[in-house]
């Protein structure tokens, strides 16, 4: 294990061990939006590869490409989740090449790709604090894998940012880990909330993905994403919105307590009553 100053960090040390001109960087179209910076700025080439129309990964389309692999599991924006059984059809398709898994939302209604690493090589998977252990301002990331991976991740750590997590950081991890009760009762009451949350705007029109995250993808036929991403803002309620095409009608909620989310609520109720 390696940890790191927030698991972008470690992200980005991926990227400047596995990947090259000739082994090239491939991830998802619609998904975490630093892979593509990552690779940018490492100079590195790389391929997107389109999701479904609905949204889905389709496994297939990464089995035996020759490039190293970076899948968020569960996907942002759309919080859709594969099972580490796909996951291991993909590790046993590219044997001479990484698979990066970025679990940074894997604790709120997913399962986890880690034991699979006693049995692939091939297989890194990255965690956060950010998300379940409420640590986002701490910065503390890790990666997991077999010995040799980790010890090229340590090697371009050590070249660029030996002392990379701080005392207190590492203190705060430690408390996180020691209290795991509580990380679950929070994954718990995020869990709840997001299917409140969906029961209610599925009743106002809303369709959405079947997100595995700490937020939900969501659209309505008749109210623009981004008329509704400005709206919300003007009233004081923050969503996400984004301009790519194929998502520019979705906004990004995250989930909050079930106060936040009943004021979300009535601020949707009051703008489609007012449409």
């Amino acid at each position: 294990m390696v940890f790191s100053n927030g698991s972008d960090e470690c992200l980005n040390y991926a990227f400047m061990a596995y990947c090259d001109d000739e082994h090239p960087a491939a991830f998802a179209d619609i998904t975490y939006g630093f892979y593509p910076v990552f690779a940018q700025i490492n100079r590195i080439p790389y391929r997107e590869i389109p999701l479904k129309e609905d949204f889905t990964l389709d496994i297939e389309d990464y089995k035996g490409i020759g490039s190293t692999i970076f899948i968020a599991n569960p996907n942002a924006p759309t919080g859709i989740a594969l099972k580490p059984s796909q996951i291991e059809e993909i590790l046993k398709s590219n044997p001479d090449n990484i698979v990066v898994v970025d679990e940074a939302y894997v604790d709120f209604g997913t399962e986890s790709c880690v034991p699979l690493i006693h049995s692939y090589d091939n297989l890194l998977v990255m965690q956060t604090f950010s998300k379940s252990r409420s640590m986002a301002g701490a910065r503390l990331g890790f990666a997991m894998g077999c010995r040799e991976l980790i010890a090229d991740l340590n090697a371009v750590r050590y070249s660029t940012n030996p002392y990379n997590v701080n005392s207190m950081t590492i203190a705060a991890g430690v408390g996180a880990f020691a209290d795991e009760e509580y990380t679950r009762n929070n994954c718990r009451i995020i869990q709840e909330n997001r299917k409140y949350t969906v029961e209610e705007l599925k009743k106002l029109g809303f369709t959405m993905t079947d997100s595995m995250a700490n937020f939900i993808f969501v659209k309505h036929p008749d109210l623009p994403g981004e008329e509704l991403y400005l709206t919300l803002k003007s009233r004081g309620v923050l969503v996400r919105h984004f301009s790519k095409p194929r998502i520019c009608e979705y906004n990004r909620i995250t989930i909050g307590t079930r106060e936040q989310m009943d004021i979300l609520l009535d601020n949707i109720r009051d703008i489609l009553k007012d449409r």
